[in-house]
């Protein structure tokens, strides 16, 4: 049985200025190797840029790596001096880049790097808000699950650069990786309430068995614990799909809630088979409220679940219109839309900010799932497939979504692996490229009447 379910800068955000940080931060990455302090860094940077923080990621190994090549783990032996000086560089680098860009544009930098000793801890803690009065939270990643750290280090092994050309084998490799964090173990210091209670801190750990929050204020720290307490290391995969070809794609209307077309039906079988074949573990399916992604789920053989947020982007007084009717009848906000697609607000309706923030808890669910296929529509599956490919902002409204064609999305440690299967059914294609030339030009209006037309609506 189907359940239902319902559902939000500084100086650069185009999130409404509640998402913004007055004072910016630094995210001081505390932990040994193989806790998966580089894949939440990355994870968490992509989240608060798609809500619209600036976030960048400083990794001290990118750093490093500049210095030379890797040979083995000795480089990270704590008697090697002259590594360490190399090492200790690599951290004052990127700290300090860190500072420069969050004075110039930033307003969340995650200082990535194991930060394993008090005094390392200190010299961060210094810098950051002593010196230049900025926020800093150390968050720490604790795991003592041996199954999920050897499958970290498997996955690290395939994917970090110091391994990608080195001449080890994979046994050779894992067994290297394995010295190196004997090596971090000799010094590792865990964040104390005693010495560092000062400290803002937020503790994962086993990748979101538990999570520990110490003296944690503000918006925006509550936003990052909300998401830590969503986020897991396990492997999955989800499926990102749009509904079948409907009747209102083939008139090209905007909108509505029409039924699946001929090919559309077609679709239902066709994706079925793909995905039931499969026989993926503990596979969920998520649809919209709309009959076009509920009936496209009707073949699935799994467990479904109804989100009204999940709906396509309302389009409020221009629901079952043409693009060429809204162009002829009201060319003011056709030429509006073009010109700020990201930011535009149908009259009566939403812009893609807002269906950003009303799929904000969709992204913390999906973070906590296994195997999920979501059925959505275009314009929502924009706002997904934007977070985990960490598209900007600018660029999803024109993202290619075609109609009959499965994205499979994989998280590994440095991002996400993103596969376009194309299923056996024609359609019609929607895609709306970015405009070559300002309609406003092409339909003689002024772009001061565009923008004021729209600001109304924006109120």
């Amino acid at each position: 049985m189907a359940m239902d379910m319902q559902s939000s800068g500084h100086k650069t955000s185009v999130i409404a200025k509640k998402n913004s940080t007055a004072t910016p931060h630094v995210i001081c990455m505390v932990g040994l190797p193989a806790r998966g302090k580089t894949y939440i860094s990355k994870k968490l940077a992509r989240y608060l840029n798609w809500i619209g923080v600036t976030t960048r990621v400083f990794n001290v190994g990118e750093y490093r790596r500049q210095a030379g090549e890797y040979s083995d783990h000795d480089f990270f032996s704590p008697d090697n001096s002259d590594a360490m000086a190399v090492r200790s560089s690599a951290a004052f680098a990127a700290l300090k880049d860190a500072i420069d860009w969050l004075q110039l544009e930033g307003e969340v930098a995650i200082f990535d790097a194991t930060n394993t000793t008090k005094e390392r801890r200190k010299m961060v803690y210094d810098t950051v808000v002593i010196k230049n009065g900025f926020k800093c939270i150390y968050l720490e990643s604790i795991c003592d699950n041996k199954s999920l750290i050897e499958t970290n280090i498997i996955n690290m092994i395939m994917r970090s650069p110091d391994y990608k050309n080195n001449k080890m084998n994979d046994n050779e490799a894992v067994e290297d990786f394995r010295q190196r964090i004997e090596h971090y173990n000799a010094v590792y210091v865990p964040i104390e309430e005693e010495e560092e209670g000062h400290f803002t801190t937020m503790k994962v750990v086993n990748a979101g068995e538990r999570l520990l929050i110490s003296r944690q204020e503000g918006y925006l720290q509550s936003r990052i614990a909300c998401w830590l307490m969503n986020i897991q290391l396990v492997p999955r995969t989800i499926y990102l799909i749009r509904h079948g070809e409907c009747l209102n794609n083939l008139a090209g209307k905007i909108g509505g809630d029409s039924d699946l077309s001929p090919r559309g039906e077609l679709f239902i079988p066709a994706l079925a088979n793909l995905i039931n074949k499969e026989n993926i573990p503990g596979i969920r399916v998520w649809t919209s409220w709309l009959k076009r992604s509920i009936q496209t789920a009707s073949g699935i053989e799994a467990p479904q679940e109804r989100w009204k947020a999940l709906n396509e982007l309302d389009s409020g007084d221009f629901e079952g219109m043409t693009y060429e009717e809204m162009a002829q009848k009201y060319p003011v906000e056709f030429a509006a839309r073009d010109m700020n697609k990201l930011t535009y607000r149908f009259p009566g309706g939403e812009s893609y900010v807002d269906l950003v923030a009303r799929l904000e808890p969709v992204i913390m669910e999906l973070e906590r799932q296994g195997n999920v296929v979501v059925i959505g529509h275009q314009a929502v599956i924009r706002c997904l497939l934007a977070y985990f490919m960490e598209k900007p902002l600018s660029e999803l409204p024109y993202m290619q979504v075609p109609l009959h064609t499965l994205i499979k999305i994989t998280p590994v440690a440095y991002g996400c692996e993103v596969e376009y299967i194309p299923l056996p059914v024609d359609a019609v294609d929607t895609h709306r490229p970015r405009p070559t030339s300002p309609s406003h030009k092409r339909l003689r209006i002024s772009s001061g009447k565009a923008i004021y037309n729209q600001s109304i609506y924006n109120k």
